[in-house]
């Protein structure tokens, strides 16, 4: 049962209250505790001069600021202690706090317990944005007033006392958000679950166990939607107390959701061709099949078609940028694992030649070469991780007796130069790196684009 809203109110005044980090979700969460009379303290490790305008105008709102290397230093004394997503629990400070009475949340927790409105929360290794993108539209076509959120859209606990219970609101959690929550959505999706994250989960166990939380307080009028293509997914249906909906590419399901013959199936009924659906690829027939199972009883299935007609997928995720001298060049900056990767170079009708590595999330990128050595015509290799690329590669092209061209470069300007170098026409360039950005580039946005800007100057 959800809360009210007059709770929290009540609880948070007067409270004093830490906020750690200062990004893009927590500006306006620090805004809506001063609003609610909290005695906010913000903590990050940038200086005010980073932090620039955001910092002096919190300073004239009366917020305190510890920021600086040892910004964690002085996180004692707090009533509340909202964290960042991306800080473990286990940190010494928060168990610090935590030891000393502090009541330890997030935004997104708090917003899940409060929400007025009906829930439905995406997570997942692969296809998470693209399932949450299509359920929002869904219910957006349907007629509801939806709201988007969690690692996409705008930060939504600030504006909680807008949403009403008629409305629906359509989250996206990743697994460091999920990590600490115990609430659970009235809708979860998993999409499906591979390594990923492992620089910052201690094992792939504890990365599992965080995406349990999406199901793990439902009830039993709640509703799982899970994948029964992928094991582990597949594996949860004997955990969870809510109703399962099962989505599969390669088996029959009467009362799910299938794709068979070139159709895709809810309940026996066929909803739309393959081919009318505008994003390519198996993955993303997976990812329509989620999402109309989890809004099946409140979206017609005539809804359902429109928008795999008419949605054209989300930016960084297989973009195509533009055709240079008859080869296209495709953005798929959002492919930060080997699974993600293989899944996008799959869709194409030939072999590509594919821009990879980066930051080292310690994931084996020998799925991405043990299967993927033949939908690859050439490779191009950047980042921390290019050598550990390479020597699956090799040994595959060993194991085999194929060719396959790597190239080792040292930027992205150079990677794509390389391409333009090697690439005939007919070809396609993807930049779909199997790795995350955080080598070069703060994130996999700011990748994608400088990608796109230097492929609009060739």
């Amino acid at each position: 049962m959800k809360k009210d809203f007059k709770e929290f109110k009540a609880f948070i005044k007067n409270k004093k209250t830490a906020v750690v980090g200062i990004g893009v979700s927590n500006i306006p969460l620090i805004n809506f505790l001063i609003e609610l009379g909290a005695k906010v303290t913000a903590f990050d490790k940038k200086s005010l001069e980073d932090l620039g305008d955001v910092g002096r105008d919190f300073i004239n709102k009366g917020v305190e600021l510890s920021l600086g290397e040892n910004y964690l230093d002085s996180l004692k004394g707090f009533d509340v202690v909202f964290k960042t997503p991306s800080m473990r629990i286990d940190s010494p400070a928060l168990q610090r706090a935590k030891a000393e009475g502090a009541y330890i949340t997030s935004e997104m927790e708090e917003f899940m317990r409060y929400c007025p409105a009906k829930i439905y929360a995406v997570t997942g290794s692969d296809g998470k944005t693209t399932t949450t993108s299509i359920i929002y539209n869904l219910l957006k076509e349907q007629g509801f007033k939806t709201w988007v959120g969690g690692n996409i859209g705008t930060p939504l606990f600030s504006k909680i006392e807008e949403i009403t219970p008629q409305d629906r609101v359509v989250l996206e959690l990743s697994s460091f958000q999920l990590m600490t929550i115990n609430v659970s959505p009235e809708v979860a999706v998993i999409t499906n679950i591979t390594p990923n994250h492992l620089d910052m989960h201690k094992d792939m166990e504890e990365y599992i166990d965080a995406k349990r939380n999406i199901f793990r307080y439902q009830g039993q009028e709640d509703i799982l939607v899970l994948n029964r293509e992928n094991d582990i997914t597949n594996s949860f249906q004997t955990e969870a107390k809510a109703k399962i909906r099962l989505f599969s590419s390669k088996t029959e399901i009467t009362d799910g959701g299938f794709y068979k013959d070139g159709a895709l199936f809810i309940d026996g009924h066929e909803v739309c061709k393959k081919d009318e659906i505008t994003i390519k690829g198996m993955h993303n027939v997976e990812n329509y099949l989620a999402a109309f199972l989890a809004v099946k009883d409140e979206v017609s299935r005539e809804v359902m078609k429109k928008i795999a007609v008419e949605f054209k997928g989300v930016e960084h995720r297989n973009e195509l940028i533009r055709e240079v001298k008859g080869v296209k060049y495709y953005n798929d900056s959002i492919g930060s694992s080997p699974t993600r990767t293989l899944a996008t170079i799959s869709v194409f009708d030939k072999p590509v030649i594919l821009i990879a590595g980066g930051y080292d999330k310690h994931i084996p990128f020998e799925p991405l070469a043990e299967k993927g050595w033949d939908k690859v015509k050439s490779l191009v290799l950047l980042g921390d991780t290019k050598d550990k690329i390479k020597e699956v590669f090799l040994k595959v092209i060993r194991e085999r007796n194929i060719n396959i061209p790597i190239f080792m470069t040292g930027s992205l300007e150079e990677a794509v130069k390389k391409c333009q170098e090697i690439a005939e026409a007919g070809d396609y360039v993807v930049l779909s790196p199997a790795c995350a950005s955080f080598d070069m580039f703060p994130n996999f946005e700011v990748r994608g684009n400088k990608f796109k800007e230097i492929v609009n100057s060739l």
